[in-house]
C-alpha cells in the first residue's frame, strides 16, 4: 500500500512540478511578447501580467522600471535633437545675409585692378566664402531633410523614368569629368510610392558623390526589386572610409571640398520613404545601393 502511495504523491507532484513549469514558460513568453511591442511602439503601457508568479512578476517589474528610463531617454534625445535641427536652421538663415554681402562686394572688388598678390589673395577668400556659403546651404537642407516633422508626400513614382531623368542631369557634369555613365534599366516599369521630389534629390547627391570618387566610370543598374546599383572605380577610397560614407560630416582627402552632408541627406530622405541605403567597398570600386522595395 505504502510503495502505491508514494508513487501517487511523486505523479501528484510531477504534475504540479509540469503546470507551474508551464505556467511559467506562458509568464515569460508573455513578457517577451509585451517587451517587443512596447520597443517597436510609442506608448507609456506597462508590461501587464496576469500571473502570480513572484519571480515572473518581479521580471515584468523590472523591465517596466527599465522601459521608464527608456522612454525618458528617448524623449530627452527627440527633444535635443528638434532643438540642435532648429538652432542650425536659425544659424543658416543668420548666416546667409552677411556670407550674400561678402560674396556680392568680392565679386566687385573682382571687377577692379590689382595687383597679382591680391588677385591671389581675392581668389582664396572667394574660395572660401563659396565653401561656408555650400556648407551652410547643405546644414540648412539637413536639417529640413533630418525633420520627422514633415512628412514625405507619396505618389506612384517611375524609378526607370526617375533613373533615366537623374543621369540627363548629370551628363555634362560627368562628361567634364571623363565619365561615360553606363546605364542598365529592366524592359518592365518598376514602380514605387515615393516623394518625387525627395527621391531626385537623393538620386542627384549619389551621382554626385559618385563625380567626386569616380576614377572615370560609373555604372548604374536599376533592378525589378527596386535596388538601384550606383558602382565606380575608387582606388582613393578604403573599406574603413567607405563603411563612414554616410556619417554626418565626414569628408576624405578625395573630397575635401565636400561638406559631409550629401549621403547623410540621402540615407535620411531614403529611410523617410521606407528604403535603405549603404556602401561597400570590394575590389578597388565603390558600391552605392539604394533599395525600395515593393508592397508585401
Amino acid at each position: 500500500m505504502l510503495p502505491w502511495l508514494l508513487c501517487g504523491l511523486l505523479a501528484v507532484l510531477a504534475v504540479t512540478l509540469y503546470v507551474r513549469l508551464r505556467l511559467l514558460q506562458h509568464s515569460l513568453d508573455d513578457i517577451g511578447r509585451q517587451l517587443g511591442e512596447r520597443l517597436a511602439s510609442d506608448t507609456n503601457n506597462p508590461i501587464f501580467l496576469p500571473s502570480r508568479d513572484p519571480h515572473a512578476r518581479k521580471l515584468a517589474a523590472e523591465l517596466n522600471v527599465q522601459l521608464k528610463e527608456l522612454r525618458r531617454q528617448r524623449l530627452r534625445c527627440e527633444n535635443g535633437d528638434r532643438e540642435l535641427r532648429e538652432a542650425v536652421t536659425n544659424v543658416s538663415h543668420d548666416l546667409r545675409t552677411p556670407l550674400t554681402a561678402i560674396c556680392g562686394y568680392l565679386e566687385l572688388l573682382d571687377r577692379g585692378e590689382k595687383t597679382p598678390a591680391q588677385a591671389r589673395y581675392l581668389a582664396l577668400i572667394s574660395n572660401r566664402a563659396e565653401a561656408m556659403k555650400q556648407l551652410m546651404e547643405e546644414l540648412l537642407r539637413y536639417s529640413v531633410a533630418a525633420g520627422a516633422e514633415a512628412a514625405p508626400l507619396l505618389e506612384p513614382v517611375d524609378l526607370n523614368a526617375a533613373v533615366e531623368e537623374a543621369v540627363a542631369s548629370f551628363y555634362g557634369a560627368l562628361a567634364k569629368g571623363g565619365i561615360t555613365p553606363q546605364v542598365s534599366l529592366p524592359d518592365e516599369r518598376v514602380v514605387r510610392s515615393l516623394d518625387r521630389a525627395a527621391l531626385s534629390r537623393v538620386l542627384g547627391n549619389l551621382l554626385g558623390n559618385a563625380l567626386k570618387y569616380s576614377g572615370g566610370d560609373l555604372d548604374v543598374t536599376l533592378e525589378t526589386d527596386g535596388t538601384i546599383t550606383l558602382s565606380n572605380a575608387a582606388t582613393g577610397l578604403d573599406e574603413v572610409q567607405v563603411g563612414r560614407l554616410f556619417d554626418r560630416f565626414y569628408t576624405v582627402e578625395a573630397a575635401r571640398h565636400s561638406t559631409g552632408l550629401g549621403l547623410s541627406i540621402a540615407r535620411a530622405l531614403t529611410e523617410r520613404m521606407g528604403g535603405s541605403i549603404d556602401a561597400r567597398y570590394e575590389d578597388g570600386r565603390l558600391w552605392v545601393a539604394l533599395r525600395f522595395p515593393g508592397p508585401s
